[in-house]
């Protein structure tokens, strides 16, 4: 199996022994790399991987036969990880250029990567979770991309996966020819969906998900519009179609160990974009698209809107209705979008002319350099606060299982001093027998208490 070992290309404590499993498509000039998100696989990328390259089966998996006995043309035959149905499910479309010449160029131009992050699938699973933050994890992708022999690329994330990206075109600009955005927030508090009580249902059965199939059903619930899944597909729910791939994946690749799910925790709630960072981005070269659905009741759509503000003016909004995993749920328009965005920056095409927010729009999203001081601030106080959260939750715990122990230690106390009164009358004599007569008035009489 293909795996690129971190330590090779970007050496330090926390990239030694960390393996990066990988797959490819395609074998085009045109390179993109797909960064999933939180708790994702590589193949969360289907649809797009499909559309982009035209084939759904990883370069690796491929196998080809020689002629047969009557010496015909040698056949390739692959062993797919999607289903039909599962395709037909999500709308798959037909690639997206009207002329059918043009579509067999670009479909033979284009080769992507997607891999699973550290702490997911069948990468490795640091038990620490300070391994996990959005800069290490870009390092990582920087890593593949060296072991690919990929000396630039178009990136795209998604959610995390987004906000790996977004360091990883600070940290390597250079690297980068156009950066796609999907459903992705400035990190820490703009992670917290909105409260409302079909969320907190969502996180009651999520935090109860011990099986794939309790998992299958809180992620489709989280990932997709409810009125995406109620459509029907021939005679059945999309619902159904996708809850039994769904759960084929996840018993596949197996529930999310404990320490990736709180590291990639970790990271959302750790990740901050500086004004540096933002002011590298706005000007390395690079095209931006920031892609969100409407609909999405994890990361906030106004989010994914301030992010592109403050990236004008390279930077377009496109919003879909949709949910978080809108990239699935809507991959005509999305597939559509990155085509577009990658053909525009083939073709260099001017930030100007590209950007889709007008000087009006965009308002006081351009951060200055005054306001760094106070950015860098607010971060130093979220992280404060989050620490603290964390303090006072190993307190509570603390206290609790000290109140606990003091009232098994209370009870246990109770029983036995009532034990040692009860003992001396014996087996055979009840309490109320021990008690002394009640003497009445009349001589000679005596009742029984």
């Amino acid at each position: 199996m293909p795996f690129c070992e971190v330590g090779e290309y970007q050496p330090g404590r926390f990239s030694e022994g960390i393996s990066i499993f990988y797959q490819q498509y395609g074998h085009g000039d045109i390179k993109v790399l797909f960064i999933i998100g939180l708790a994702g696989t590589h193949d969360s990328w289907y649809p797009q991987i499909k559309g982009l390259t035209g084939v759904d089966i990883p370069n690796e998996e491929k196998v080809c036969h020689t002629k047969d006995k009557d010496g015909d043309e040698a056949e390739c035959s692959t062993n797919g990880s999607h289903s039909s149905s599962f395709s037909d499910s999500l709308k798959m479309p037909e690639f997206l250029v009207h002329n059918k010449d043009e579509e067999i160029s670009l479909k033979n131009s284009i080769q992507v990567c997607s891999f699973d992050n550290r702490g997911v699938g069948k990468s490795s699973v640091p038990k620490d979770k300070s391994y996990y933050t959005t800069t290490i994890m870009a390092r990582d992708a920087l890593a593949l991309l060296d072991h690919l022999g990929w000396n630039k690329a178009h990136v795209c994330g998604h959610s995390m996966g987004a906000m790996i990206a977004f360091k990883l075109a600070a940290i390597a600009p250079n690297r980068i020819l156009s950066l796609a955005l999907l459903n992705t927030t400035g990190g820490g508090f703009q992670c917290l969906p909105k409260v409302d009580c079909t969320m907190i249902s969502i996180m009651l059965r999520f935090l109860k998900a011990r099986t794939p199939e309790a998992r299958a059903d809180v992620d489709l619930d989280t990932h997709y519009t409810k009125e995406f899944l109620e459509e029907y597909v021939g005679s059945v729910k999309r619902r159904e179609i996708l809850y039994q791939e769904y759960v084929k994946n996840i018993s596949a690749s197996g529930m999310q160990q404990n320490f990736g799910f709180e590291g990639h925790i970790n990271a959302c709630w750790t990740h901050h974009i500086t004004s540096r960072e933002y002011e590298i981005v706005r000007n390395s070269g690079f095209l931006v698209a920031v892609i969100h659905g409407r609909h999405d009741i994890i990361a906030q759509v106004r989010h994914a809107r301030e992010i592109a503000k403050k990236l004008y003016p390279v930077a377009r909004i496109i919003e879909f209705h949709g949910g978080h995993l809108v990239s699935n749920e809507r991959p005509e328009e999305v597939n559509k979008a990155l085509l577009e965005l990658i053909k525009s920056s083939e073709s260099h095409l001017q930030p100007h002319e590209w950007v889709n927010l007008s000087h009006t729009e965009m308002g006081s999203g351009v951060h200055d350099a005054s306001s760094q001081e106070e950015e860098k601030q607010i971060f130093y106080c979220t992280a404060c606060f989050y620490d603290t959260c964390r303090n006072l939750q190993a307190c509570l715990f603390y206290l609790l299982g000290l109140f606990l122990t003091v009232l098994e230690y209370v009870k246990g106390f109770f029983l036995s001093f009532r034990k040692e009164r009860i003992e001396p009358f014996g087996d055979h004599t009840s309490v109320n027998d021990s008690k002394p007569p009640v003497r009445t008035s009349k001589p000679g009489v005596v009742v029984p208490q």
